[in-house]
């Protein structure tokens, strides 16, 4: 998914990238690179693994909070450092693979949260969803961010598999739903193909939606009226939200 970030120019000790090399300059989303200091907290107040510096582990974790922040922040595939732009495929539980400017194109969120389920039955419809309404949608919801850890590596390089954990609060409406103000959290395993270089060619990615949908969808519904009152639809609730893989 995606650890959301307040945007101002800092250097953040598990994502790499974040600042222009040499001549080229990057495109950034939101006009420069992001600072994830709410996010970074919560996922040292929650984690439940601290790996050793430099371990497969960390490297790992921190590659893929690299690839996120740039997936959820940069505009271009070309200014991309954590994958290679000709080959990259994200496929999630197993559907057909996105390319890298698919996903780019449609935000992380939307690329994991697809379904084949007919429309009536789908809690989360990606097909309606824009870039900015999905990030919109869940910085509401999730203001202090959405955390991100490796609990377990089981390969090393060229194709990495890893067991991870995502967690966040819910503090602020979603989809029409009031926040409960608990942990919502889903468990999922991944395989990372990299080339010589380290960057990503293939992204495959299991989990079960469920587990995070039951968290955001148990809270009380909200009527139009509290709605309206409250200020809570999703571009008013979040405003001035901080949030980001």
């Amino acid at each position: 998914m995606a650890e959301e970030a307040l945007v101002k120019k800092a250097g953040d000790k598990y994502r790499s990238f974040l600042h222009d090399e040499g001549e080229n300059i990057t495109q950034w989303r939101h006009g420069g690179p992001p600072i994830y200091d709410s996010v970074n907290q919560l996922f040292e107040e929650g984690r439940t693994k601290e790996w050793p510096k430099g371990s497969l582990e960390e490297v790992v974790q921190n590659a893929i909070k690299s690839w996120e922040m740039e997936l959820s922040h940069k505009t271009r595939l070309q200014d991309f450092k954590t994958i290679n732009p000709d080959k990259f495929k994200l496929i999630v539980n197993g559907r057909e693979g996105l390319s890298g400017e698919e996903t780019l194109r449609i935000g992380s969120y939307n690329a994991l949260l697809k379904n084949s389920l007919p429309k009536e039955f789908q809690y989360y419809k990606a097909d309606e969803e824009t870039f900015e309404s999905s990030h919109d949608a869940f910085r509401s919801a999730l203001p202090r961010g959405f955390a991100w850890e490796v609990l377990s590596v089981y390969s090393g390089p060229p194709v990495i598999s890893f067991k991870f954990r995502h967690w966040g609060f819910f503090e602020g409406p979603f989809k029409g739903h009031a926040p409960t103000e608990e942990k919502v959290e889903f468990y999922g395993f991944g395989v990372l193909k990299v080339d010589e270089s380290l960057r990503a060619e293939d992204v495959e990615v299991y989990y079960d939606p469920a587990a995070l949908f039951g968290g955001l969808l148990k809270g009380a519904l909200i009527s139009p009226c509290q709605s309206e009152d409250n200020t809570v639809t999703t571009a008013a609730a979040t405003r001035g939200c901080p949030f980001s893989k």
